[in-house]
């Protein structure tokens, strides 16, 4: 006897759940210059490859006609032959608040990434719970705790992900309550131009604070690559999932696996005239630190993350002879490279992130010190600060620092971990205070008694500037290597080589001693 029957109405309901929300809706998506959650999926990953689970899962009232589809994608995929899972709001479906089905999908979804210990990609676009709850209505409000106990632990497969494999996230459109939470939780995320992400809408807002706000004066991309919320902005979806792959690509599956590497075209032995005068012999003139970057690390590979938030501080990935490397950067264009309360956050979530994928940071220092004044203090810069300090002595991944310019203060030792390898260059200065700062103070007396004070200070700054000289570290080893800038790239490769090679064998020690 056959199941042909039941056969048939799969297929139906297959047929059906790719209609999502019905042609209408799916017309008014792409009106909205969106795409569906199945066009994304697809652009993201290998041709083909996507292979979905719970197509048929939703809901209906008796009759396969009535299917209505769960209001969230989910299902495995490759991105450039590498397994990955994927999954997303439907929002052509109640906008993607979600359904019972759907919710569990979204958790599922996380738990799948556990499991097999590969890449989480989770692209959003919709609404928070409703005040009906999921599934209800305004006539039939369904009963929020008729769910069951696996979908009401919504957070312990996510929390778990953040430790265990990479999680990327996407704000394709309006993002709110607990889509929003997901969106954050994860170790690199971008918006669109055109999306939100908002812990209530403006109705809520008006409702309960008599704030008239729109969404996107309220969570927009102005508001959120200055709060911090989201890392990167992108100008359209295609942007942001392009993002999200060249991210990915510089990472492990799981934290179990070293970072990948890739066959470098870039020559190991580049070195580039100009990185001898780009820093400026003027002290108080600034430089573009994101070009001495690119001089270094192979080419084009950098790919800067959260560059509006904590903005004296530069982070992001990047490929030296082929290797993946973290960056870690001071910005002399705001605040001259003080570290801010933003930026000591920012370095510390970087931080974490790195150590969780056994990641090597290069960092290039030109440290003046934390902010100082009454804004810096009512931030908590010094606390914040204190605490990436303690995160980063915490470091285990190799670590090179090249001082290019400034190392003065407590601030200074965010720079270094506790085995760094440190290189300098001619330009670097340092000391307890920068120069200025320290000769107001110490000399205060001796330059207002002066004929002239301005010239005393001036002379004064110059004699300390002279002590501040690099030459005296190198003669009592207190870097590594006093060098030529055009001598990083390659010194830094050696380095990069035998530290990879000394992780291997170290694993390898590891492995023999696990094994029966």
């Amino acid at each position: 006897m056959s199941w042909e029957k039941e056969i048939k109405r799969i297929k139906k309901r297959e047929k059906n759940a790719l209609k999502q929300g019905g042609s209408d809706a799916i017309k008014f998506q792409h009106k909205k210059g969106r795409k569906t959650i199945r066009e994304r999926i697809n652009y993201i990953l290998d041709s083909n490859s996507f292979d979905e689970i719970g197509k048929i899962a939703g809901s209906n009232n008796g009759t396969d006609d009535d299917f209505v589809p769960s209001n969230f994608i989910l299902g495995f995929g490759k991105i450039n032959n590498r397994d990955i899972i994927i999954g997303g709001e439907d929002f052509t479906l109640k906008g993607g608040s979600p359904n019972p089905a759907g919710l569990r999908k979204s958790i599922y979804t996380e738990e799948l990434a556990l499991k097999y210990k590969i890449p989480l990609i989770r692209l959003h676009e919709g609404g928070g719970g409703s005040v009906t709850g999921s599934g209800g209505s305004a006539d039939r409000p369904k009963i929020p705790n008729s769910e069951p106990v696996y979908a009401r632990n919504r957070f312990q497969a996510l929390a778990e992900c953040l430790g265990i494999v990479p999680v990327a996230t996407a704000a394709l459109g309006p993002v709110a309550g607990l889509p929003a939470a997901r969106l954050v939780a994860s170790h690199f995320s971008v918006m669109t131009k055109n999306s939100q992400i908002l812990i209530a809408g403006p109705a809520v807002v008006k409702r309960a604070l008599g704030i008239e706000v729109s969404k996107e004066e309220l969570g927009g991309p102005d508001v959120h690559l200055r709060s911090g919320v989201v890392d990167n902005i992108a100008e359209d979806e295609e942007d942001a999932l392009d993002q999200i792959q060249n991210f990915l690509s510089f990472l492990p599956d799981n934290y179990l696996q070293e970072p990948p590497s890739i066959k470098s075209i870039d020559k190991i032995n580049r070195k580039e005239k100009l990185l001898s005068s780009i820093i400026p012999r003027n002290r108080r003139k600034p430089y573009d630190m994101r070009r001495l970057l690119n001089l270094i690390v192979d080419n084009k590979s950098f790919f800067e993350m959260s560059k509006l938030y904590g903005q004296s501080l530069i982070t992001g990935l990047a490929r030296l002879n082929g290797h993946t490397v973290g960056i870690i950067a001071n910005d002399c264009m705001f605040y001259a490279g003080a570290m801010t309360a933003n930026a000591a956050i920012k370095l510390r979530r970087f931080i974490d992130f790195i150590n969780t994928f056994n990641i090597p940071i290069l960092s290039f220092v030109d440290e003046p010190g934390f902010m100082i004044g009454p804004d810096s203090e009512r931030s908590g810069t010094i606390r914040h600060g204190t605490s990436a300090i303690s995160c980063l002595m915490q470091s285990k991944v190799p670590w090179a620092s090249i001082i290019v310019r400034k190392l003065y203060g407590v601030a200074g030792a965010a720079h270094f971990a506790p085995d760094s390898y440190v290189l300098s260059w001619p330009s670097a200065e340092s000391g307890a205070l920068p120069v200025e700062g320290g000769v107001a103070i110490a000399f205060k007396k001796e330059i207002e008694s002066s004929a002239n004070p301005e010239q005393k200070r001036k002379e004064l700054e110059e004699l300390l500037s002279s002590r501040s000289s690099p030459f005296p570290r190198s003669e009592n080893f207190s870097v590594h290597e006093l060098i030529d800038p055009i001598e990083t790239r390659p010194k830094l490769i050696n380095w990069l080589d035998l530290e990879i090679k000394t992780r291997k064998l170290s694993r390898n020690k590891f492995l023999k001693t696990m094994l029966p």
